[in-house]
């Protein structure tokens, strides 16, 4: 997501962003149509058999965290391009432009939470890019040993957190164990094994009116903000992004590596890193999904899913190189430059799709029904970003958001 110019445009960092924006829905639909927490079990809701568990396997192992992880290493990029661009002239200085930028990506971000779509990213993106900014002129290999640090140091608290939970799973399970060791387990579980109740009440809510879903949303909303987010979701944007701004100082988002290189990255992601995941993933199945082990070895997966997201880039990467499939990769470079308005229209859609006050499919569409959803989106995306660009400088919620930052209207339809 950027404020930039329209001009001197990296077609293949909007390409990449392009596969992110898209990639990502394919995640999101579950928490869009089902309840919370078959996001993270489906066993919970959505359907954890045949079609639906290939579907949740798939996803499991090619895009959940990945097509994320991609999109803000996509943002640490854009990071230092707008404040290089900032700094010869354009506009705002650097400092500025940024927290500005950040200024309003919250505000949007909270209204996004909470009258769309509680799992928003830009309230992430917005916290966590207030401390990235002071390191953008870091050398690229410090960068992205501060972003790896930052994920190592992440992956440690949760494998202390997983063998506390465990602990207190035992203690709770002792014969003759406290109340006070039984309510421990029982507060510290919720996020892992929450109960169907809760599930049932976000199906009456938000299959009813437009208050209901509101209320139902600002109920998870400010749940996830309260607790994921600060010890999860923040820490792991910073490290992306880190990552991020170093990958794109080296040249990888803009064709500066050798095919040779872009080539390794796909090996070793295809060829070590999904294989791990896909390990990770029969286990989780082995195991009928038991919330405490499926934690577990959730855990496991955070490593992989940044360098799978790299395959994933490389992939489309060497394709532009080639000039291969131009027709696609520049719908797709159309759709990245308008991230931001497609991201918001996408919650714009799917809320309808599934909401009470729209057509009221909320809980009605397996995992795998979901995906006719996704594709449908997908071709809007598609179809209408290059046509739309063709017209006006930026889209609609990018123009929005330039002009809110410079505190100024901003020039939008092209000249004739």
């Amino acid at each position: 997501m950027t404020t930039g110019a329209a001009g001197d445009r990296h077609i293949s960092i909007d390409a990449v962003r392009g596969v992110a924006i898209l990639g990502i829905l394919l995640m999101n639909i579950v928490g869009m149509g089902l309840p919370t927490f078959a996001y993270i079990n489906p066993t919970y809701a959505g359907g954890h058999e045949g079609a639906d568990l290939w579907t949740w396997a798939i996803n499991n192992v090619l895009t959940d965290g990945k097509m994320r992880a991609l999109f803000t290493m996509l943002f640490g990029a854009s990071t230092v391009l707008i404040a290089s661009r900032a700094a010869v002239g354009t506009g705002l200085g650097p400092a500025q432009t940024h927290y500005r930028r950040l200024f309003w990506m919250f505000v949007i971000g909270m209204l996004h939470a909470y009258f769309l779509w509680y799992g928003d990213i830009l309230v992430t993106y917005a916290l966590a890019g207030v401390f990235i900014f002071p390191f953008r002129k870091l050398k690229p290999r410090v960068q992205i040993a501060i972003g790896v640090a930052v994920l190592t140091a992440l992956l440690g608290y949760h494998l202390f957190e997983t063998a506390a939970l465990e602990a207190m799973k035992a203690a709770a399970a002792a014969p003759g164990a406290s109340p006070a060791a039984l309510s421990a387990w029982q507060e510290a579980s919720f996020l892992i094994n929450p109960p169907a109740e809760m599930g049932q009440q976000e199906l009456a809510l938000f299959r009813g009116d437009f208050f209901q879903a509101l209320q139902a949303r600002t109920q998870v909303a400010s749940l996830l903000q309260t607790t994921i987010m600060p010890t999860d979701e923040i820490p792991e944007a910073i490290g992306q992004m880190f990552i991020g701004m170093g990958l794109f100082q080296t040249g990888f988002f803009t064709l500066g590596w050798s095919s040779r290189a872009y080539g390794t990255l796909i090996a070793v992601g295809y060829g070590l890193a999904v294989p791990v995941t896909a390990i990770l993933t029969w286990l989780i199945w082995k195991g009928d999904f038991e919330p405490l082990r499926l934690h577990a070895l959730e855990v496991w997966q955070a490593p992989t899913r940044p360098i799978i997201a790299l395959a994933h880039a490389s992939v489309l990467l060497l394709i532009i190189r080639a000039g291969a499939l131009k027709a696609l990769t520049e719908r797709l470079a159309a759709a990245g430059r308008m991230a931001f308005s497609n991201y918001l229209l996408t919650s714009i859609i799917t809320s309808t799709v599934f909401c009470g006050y729209g057509l009221g499919l909320y809980g009605h569409l397996s995992r795998f029904q979901q995906l006719g959803v996704v594709f449908a989106v997908w071709a809007f995306i598609l179809i209408w970003s290059k046509p739309w660009l063709e017209k006006f400088q930026y889209g609609p919620f990018e123009w929005l958001w330039r002009s809110l930052v410079q505190w100024k209207r901003q020039p939008f339809a092209k000249a004739a």
